[in-house]
Formats: structure tokens, sequence, C-alpha cells
């Protein structure tokens, strides 16, 4: 047997290192005030060795923890301007650095916006007296002014003022203060606009960066999209003018009898809500007048407004690119910076395992400590005991790598007893074969027509009956048996770790509890038989464009979500604007001298022995508190019959409110066009990444497999018991034992994630990211150089591959 060497790791001495923390710099006061050193390496006095190493141990606690700082900041994005800078600034940093602070932005943040619900004009059951809202409000501002001075003590005074997220929150508190003091010592509610400013505190929290990033890609496709919108409202004017001249003289043509209401009546004829009402009156008059909302509607609608999509989708899709290139260079100038605080003078070609493992303990508190050894050892693709910079550069893509021990066995049956190993193997073939997958898209297809058929012979009233339908049986039956077969043939690990089979786990559970809920009569429950349909969705597994939708779809829930709620966030502004100006002027049989009093009138009258009510309901359209403000600002997003909600609110104030609604609308059109075109953008991207990559193993993610012999266990626990004693060593000792138990002298490691699109993107631009490295060594070379080894210099990063096995060093 031939027997490995034990892998040279370093244990050396901590050394002195390259480049020293900014955190053991310290400000004297005397005389304008010099900087000294703290801990500096000059030569101890005889007998002081250990106070030596103390020292040494202390400052490099210290790079370690400024170094993990660096990679968080390129991982966040982070502005280096914001790094603190001493120790003094390093103590705000880390307590604003941590989930409960972020919580307690966030909860101040949602008290704030949640007072929107208690404040006049409030939600009747929510109201709160004036001294209990203000009382609240004054106590989460002071909080908030908690938060910035924290912030201003990281930052300093000068970088604070810099920072110009922050100085908005700033002002905006200022303003929000004085407001809150004068209502609670006039003990009255006055017109209060600058509420709406409020979602600026959740937008500065932590959790809400996707917000931010919403919003700033927003702002940046704003130029395009305004030189095309004014292009529309050119048109828009020239076609009002030509339509007041041309329809005016008709007296029975109201849409048209002045220059407002033409403007306004296209405007609302943009988005088709009132068509083809407007064009009737001078339709019957002159039939021929039908060019006129013909080619408006050619030019503006099907023309310029898809232009619009196509600029905006251009602007986004290089807003995106110049976002990637920015994080990808950013992540690796803070790689930069870390590596320089984790070399020694001794040992300047790399990082030794010793160093890293540090850095660890600061950047992923959590990790244990076989998952360092691992992540040491992926970046190490150089088989060194040093990770050399240009291995270092892959450390985001391999530090979220979760590892598990590769299972030795090919399936969970394979150490029973030879029966019952053929029966679980026959089973497990069939299960793979496609003759089984086939058969059940069969009856997932009959399933579907046959409760198609089954709901239209269904008429109105009870549609569930106390009997059980034989047909929900047998079809769930069937799910049951397929869910066992797959359990037993693949086992549950296997089974459960595929996205679609947890899918038609679920399905089929609540399918069970369905059934249960009619066999027991349990009718708050009955609504989970109407998810049987869901099953129908297995069958878009059949064909590679529905995947491919459906991967992109769950792809973009998460970013599809920071939407949503970037969204809600225009739709709170807008809600206060509206209760400020509109609460209480919709009410029943208001509106009697516009055009849409039919809209809003509420009668009843008899006729023969009955009393009719005619009811318009869009009385209920209205501003009276913030619930009702979010509804009806989300009916005139959807814009049918918007202009009726407008024209309502418009004869009980003044024409001018009209601006609050086109404006709305506009707004709403630059979000919801940002949307498809990032829809559009995640789409075409991932056809255009399956093309380009037809043979990979897109959906298994990363998979990076790594080799560690018994040797290299011993010396890690070795190293672990020098540095931090053995209470770190339990999984290493674990793994020791496992080799003891089975005879084996390695084991094999699995690391895995789930691909993300920066990992896509490395993929689609790796031509270009090479340019782009080059260009960013060149331009680091003009400013700071970066003192490195010439084997590490200037060196480019290349993606991970798939299932890369490493070799044990020897």
């Amino acid at each position: 047997m031939q027997w490995r060497e034990q892998p040279a790791i370093y244990f050396e001495d901590y050394g002195s290192p390259v480049e020293r923390s900014s955190y053991l710099i310290e400000l004297h006061t005397n005389d304008g005030g010099s900087y000294d050193v703290i801990n500096d390496a000059s030569s101890p006095a005889a007998g002081d060795c250990c106070a030596q190493q103390s020292s040494a141990r202390h400052n490099w606690e210290m790079n370690y923890q400024e170094a993990a700082i660096y990679l968080q900041e390129g991982e966040n994005n982070d502005k280096f301007f914001t790094h603190p800078k001493n120790a003094k600034a390093l103590a705000a940093y880390l307590f604003a650095h941590n989930h409960l602070f972020y919580l307690m932005e966030l909860s101040t943040a949602l008290l704030l916006l949640l007072l929107s619900l208690c404040e006049a004009p409030a939600v009747p059951m929510l109201r709160l007296g004036i001294f209990v809202h203000a009382t609240l409000e004054l106590f989460a501002l002071i909080v908030v002014v908690f938060e910035l001075s924290m912030k201003m003590r990281w930052l300093g005074f000068q970088t604070f003022i810099r920072h110009k997220r922050t100085m908005v929150k700033t002002c905006v508190l200022f303003v929000q203060f004085i407001e809150a003091i004068v209502v609670l010592v006039r003990q009255t509610s006055h017109v209060r606009i600058t509420r709406a400013l409020r979602c600026i505190f959740l937008v500065d929290c932590r959790y809400c960066g996707a917000v931010r990033r919403n919003l700033r890609q927003i702002f940046q496709s704003l130029p395009p999209f305004i030189d095309i919108l004014l292009l529309l409202l050119f048109f828009m004017v020239i076609f009002a003018i030509l339509g007041f001249y041309l329809f005016s003289p008709n007296h029975s043509d109201p849409y048209f009898n002045t220059l407002e209401n033409s403007l306004v009546n296209l405007f609302v004829l943009l988005t088709t809500s009132n068509f083809p009402d407007v064009m009737m009156p001078s339709y019957a008059r002159n039939p021929w007048s039908c060019v006129f909302f013909i080619v408006y509607l050619s030019i503006e609608l099907y023309f310029i407004m898809n232009l619009l999509l196509a600029v905006v989708f251009d602007t986004f899709n290089d807003i995106e690119k110049r976002k990637f290139k920015s994080l990808l260079l950013h992540k690796r100038t803070a790689i930069q910076h870390a590596y320089r605080l984790l070399i020694t003078k001794q040992r300047p070609s790399g990082i030794s395992f010793k160093h890293f493992e540090g850095l660890l303990r600061f950047y992923k508190p959590r990790m244990c400590a076989r998952e360092r050894y691992l992540t040491f050892k992926a970046l190490n693709q150089s088989n060194t005991p040093l990770v050399s910079l240009k291995d270092f550069y892959n450390f985001y893509e391999v530090v979220g790598l979760k590892w598990k021990a590769k299972r030795n066995r090919e399936h969970w049956f394979d150490d029973l007893p030879r029966t019952a190993f053929l029966i679980f193997k026959g089973i497990n073939i069939l299960v793979k074969s496609r003759m089984f997958q086939y058969t059940m898209y069969t009856v997932v297809a009959v399933n579907g027509i046959w409760i198609l058929v089954e709901t239209f012979m269904l008429q109105g009233g009870n549609f569930f009956s106390r009997n059980v339908p034989w047909s929900y049986i047998v079809f769930l039956t069937i799910y049951g048996v397929e869910l066992l077969l797959k359990t037993t043939g693949l086992g549950p690990v296997e089974y459960l770790s595929s996205g679609w089979n947890l899918f038609d786990f679920s399905v089929t559970l609540f399918a069970f509890l369905g059934l249960m809920a009619l066999a027991f009569n349990m009718e708050p429950f009955y609504f989970i038989v109407v998810l049987r349909p869901l099953q129908l969705l297995r069958l878009f597994k059949l064909k590679k464009r529905y995947r491919n939708v459906l991967d992109t779809m769950f792809e973009l829930f998460p970013r599809m979500a920071s939407l949503g709620l970037t969204l809600l966030i225009f739709y709170y502004c807008f809600a206060i604007v509206g209760m400020e100006f509109f609460a209480g002027v919709v009410y029943p049989n208001c509106c009697n001298t516009s055009t849409v009093a039919d809209a809003y009138r509420w009668v009843n009258h008899t006729v023969g022995n009955k009393t009719v009510v005619e009811e318009g309901y869009y009385y209920l359209n209205n501003f009276d508190n913030i619930l009702n403000s979010f509804v009806t600002l989300f009916e005139l997003t959807v814009v049918n019959d918007w202009y009726i909600i407008m024209e309502g609110v418009t004869s009980q104030t003044t024409h001018w409110s009209r601006l609050y609604f086109m404006i709305f609308y506009i707004v709403t059109m630059v979000v919801m066009t940002i949307i498809v075109a990032f829809i559009l953008d995640a789409f075409v991207f991932r056809m255009n990444y399956t093309r380009k990559n037809q043979d990979s193993e897109e959906d298994n993610g990363i998979v990076l497999e790594k080799e560690i012999s018994k040797e290299e266990v011993v010396g890690i626990i070795e190293l672990y018991k020098r540095i931090s004693g053995a209470s770190e060593t339990t999984q290493l000792q674990r793994i020791v034992s496992q080799m003891d138990k089975y005879g084996q002298m390695s084991t094999v490691f699995l690391g895995r994630r789930s691909r993300t699109k920066s990992d896509l993107s490395m993929k689609m631009y790796e031509e270009e990211i090479q340019e782009w490295y080059e260009e960013h060594s060149r331009k680091e070379e003009t400013q700071t150089p970066l003192q490195e080894p010439a084997s590490a210099s200037n060196s480019s990063v290349k993606p991970l591959s798939l299932r890369q096995r490493s070799q044990t060093v020897i």
C-alpha cells in the first residue's frame, strides 16, 4: 500500500503582515496630532517573547477583521470611502452592521409608515388620538436620530455629508421632526404632504438594498424615457389642436369643446379607457372622422408606446451590463484590499491557511472548521500551501458552497440483502424510465380533462358534495402510488432534492388534505380542493421552452418581489398626497354636474311591490383612508375606466386635480415598463445562455468536488489545537473516525450552491470580462499599484468549472 505524505500546511508563527490594519493606528493629540502605530514591530526586550506573540496575535486579529469588512463591502457593493478608518469608527461600524440594528431600522421605518393607518384621515377601526400617534412618531424619529448618530460616528462628519442618501434622510428627518412637534403642541393635524417622504426611511434600510437598486435603475432609465415621452406629448398636443378645430363645432360632442378637454380626452384615449366613446359623437355626425382617431392611435399607441418599451429595454439591458461590470470590479478591488492585509513579509506569494481561517472567523463566524478548510482547499487550485491572488479572486464564488461528504454508495439500498436490493433496484429503474414518466403525464392530462368536464357540468350553488367523488379517490390513489414508488426507488433525500418532486409532493399532500376535508365534512377547509388543478403544471416539464419559462419565473421571483415593493412605495407616496387633497370629496350621488354622474348615483325607487336600488359603486373608489387609497390607485394602474375616477374627483374639486391622476399614470407607466423590460431582459438572457451552453448541466447548479486525505485532516486538527483549542475539531475528528471505520485514506466532499445570475453573466460575458480585468489592472497601476508577485499580477479570473476534481498536495 502506498502512503501519502502529509500535505505541506504552514504552521508558521504569525509573522509580520505586509500591510497593517488601519484600526491599529490612533491619533495623538500632542502638537497637531501625529500618528503612532500601536504594537509596532519594535525589538522586544529580553524575556518578552510572550508579549511579542500576544502583540502579533492582536495585530493579526485586527487585520482579519478589516479584511473581512473589505470583503463584505465588496459583496454588498458598499463604497470604499465609507470604510471605517480607525478603532472608534470600527466600533460604530460593527454596531451598525448587525441584524439587531438592521431590524431596529426596519421596525422604525415600518412604524412610521403604519402611522398613516391611525392618523387623520384614518382607517375607522385603527384611529388613534393625536397625542398618541404624535408621540409614537416622535419616538420613532428619535430612534432614527440615534441610527444616524451611529452612522456619523462610523463615517465621520466629512464622509457623512458626502453620502447623498444619508443626507436626504437627514433632511427628511429634520422636516418630520418639526411637523411632529407642531402637531403635538397644537393637538390638531394639518396638511402634511411631507408624510409621503416617510418611505425614504424604509428605502434606506439594509434589507431594502434591492429596492434601492430598482430606484437607481429607474432614475438611470429616465433620460431616454423622457425623450420618447416628450415626442409622445408633442404629437398629443398637435392632435389636440387639430381635434379642437375639427370637432368643437359639434355642440353635442363634450370631448373636444375646449382645448383643455381635447388634451385630457386624448391623454385618456392613449390608455384606450374611453374608446370608442370619445369617437362616437363625431363619428355619428361624419363617418370620416374615424380617420382622425385611427391615425392618432396608430402613431401614439402602436408606434410610440412600443418604441418607448424598446428604448427602455435597450437602456435597461445596458444598465444591467454596466452594473454587473461595476460590481465585478468592485469585488475584485475588495479582494485585493483583503489580500494585502493577509499576506506576510516572510511569505508574500500567498495566504496561508492560518490567516485564511482567521479571515473566515470574522467573515462567516458560523462556518465550521471543516468547511473553512474545504473552502481553502477549493480556492487553492494551484495545489500549493498558499492561496495566491489569482486563486483568491474566486473567493465569492467558493465561499458560498455547502459541503457534504460524497456518499460511497450509489443508491440508498446498496447495503440491503440481495433480495431487497433487487426489488428496490427494479423500482429505481422503473421510476427513471421514460415509459413511467409519460404514463404519469398521460394520467395528469386525463385528470385535467376530467376536472374541466366535471366543473363545466356543475351549476351554481354548493359545489362541494358530502359524497366524495370516485374520480377524486382514483386519481389521488395513482398520485400516492407514484409518490411511494419514487420515494422508495430514489430514496427520500434524492427525491426531495428535486424542485419538481417537491412540487408533486406538495400538490399530492394538499389533494389528500382536501379528501379528508370532504370525507369528514370540514367546510372551512373546502378551499384546499380547489388546488387540484395545480397538478396540471407538471405537463410543462414536457417541453423545454416551458421549462425555461418556469425556471426564469422562479429565478425572477425575488427580484419581482423587490419591484413590487418599489411599486408599493410609489403607491404610498401618491396615497398620502391623495388623502391630503381628496379625502371626503367623493360620496354617493356626488358629481351630479359631471359627465360621469351615473357612475356615482345611489338611488332607491319602487317598481311595483319591489324596492330597486340603482347603485353606481364608483363612490367606493375614494381617498378617505390609506387602504381605500391603495385600492383606488391599483384601479388607476389597471387603467380600465380610470377616467371616471379622475372626472368624479375633478368635478368635486378643481380641474387642476387631473394633474395628480395624469402624473400617477406616467409614473406607474415608467415602473411597469421597467418591470416588463426586466422580465424581457431576464428571459432573453436565459435563452441566449441556453443556446450558448447547450451541453451544460445548468439545472444542477454549481458543483465542486474536493478530496482530502487523512494526513491533511490530522494536520488541521493539530493546527486548531494550537490556535484555538480542541473545541472546533469535533467534525474533523469525526471525519478521521469515519476513515478509520471504512479503512479509507481519503474522503471526497461535494460543495454545492444554486446558480445565480452573476454566474450566468460570468459565462455570457467571459471574453469581455478579460478586457475589463486588463483595463482595471492598468487603472490600478496608474493609481496605487498593487505590490504582488509577478506570477499573480494582471491575472484573469475564470468562472468555476463544474465538478472540478482536486489533487491532494503531496
